[in-house]
């Protein structure tokens, strides 16, 4: 588990494909102390498994639905990920509680400059829509984020990044057309879900509403 506070943006050094998985190794710096094999950590906000520890570089093992539903399938060596190491007992829950199960991938659409700050939109699927409300959360390449607009008919959401986001994480860097993984609430989709499926069954509606 995860809380969706980027600790740092670390550098791809290698990617190789072995045996139908692909391998990314990862330098992690100071943030590879105490890391052991077989630890999740959450790269651009997709939970994967060190698989090796040589020094400070770290190597994950992607399997091929990882790389069609994030854009880890799209890095080269050189490019740079958000990294957060798994959530401990104890430590300071600043942001939510996300699991590293990435929904798949949204587009930017939109980047409005507000001052310091900057309001970047998002285009998604219509079947996420649902999913997304205003003041909710939503993790954007595994930056916590809380959705301050929504727009229904356009089938997108927008977040507003304050300094310490755009340059702590990669998102300050984003641009028009790139291609960012999201995460969805689960709780928020099981409610949905749950709701849905009462009012489009009589029988289960009547049993839940007493009407049976």
């Amino acid at each position: 588990m995860f809380t969706g506070i980027v600790q740092a943006q670390c550098r791809v050094v290698e990617i190789s494909d072995e045996a139908g998985v692909r391998s990314l190794t990862v330098d992690l710096g100071p943030l590879v102390e105490g890391l052991e094999l077989g630890a999740s950590v959450a790269n651009n906000g997709a939970c994967l498994t060190a698989s090796s520890i040589d020094g400070d570089h770290v190597t994950f093992d992607v399997i091929a639905e990882t790389l069609e539903l994030t854009n880890l399938g799209g890095l080269v060596a050189g490019d740079t990920v958000n990294i957060e190491r798994s959530l401990r007992f104890g430590d300071e829950l600043g942001g939510h509680i996300v699991s590293g199960h990435v929904s798949g991938m949204a587009t930017v659409d939109e980047i409005v400059e507000e001052g310091a700050n900057r309001t970047l939109w998002f285009a998604v699927d219509a079947a996420r829509m649902p999913y997304l409300l205003w003041k909710g959360w939503v993790a954007v390449d595994g930056v916590s984020l809380t959705i301050s607009r929504i727009d229904r008919e356009g089938n997108r959401f927008a977040a507003s990044l304050i300094p310490e986001t755009l340059q702590r994480t990669s998102l300050g860097s984003v641009r028009v057309g790139g291609r960012v993984n999201i995460e969805l609430d689960s709780q928020t989709q099981t409610i949905v879900a749950t709701v849905h499926d009462v009012l489009r069954d009589p029988v289960l509606r009547a049993q839940i509403l007493g009407d049976a």
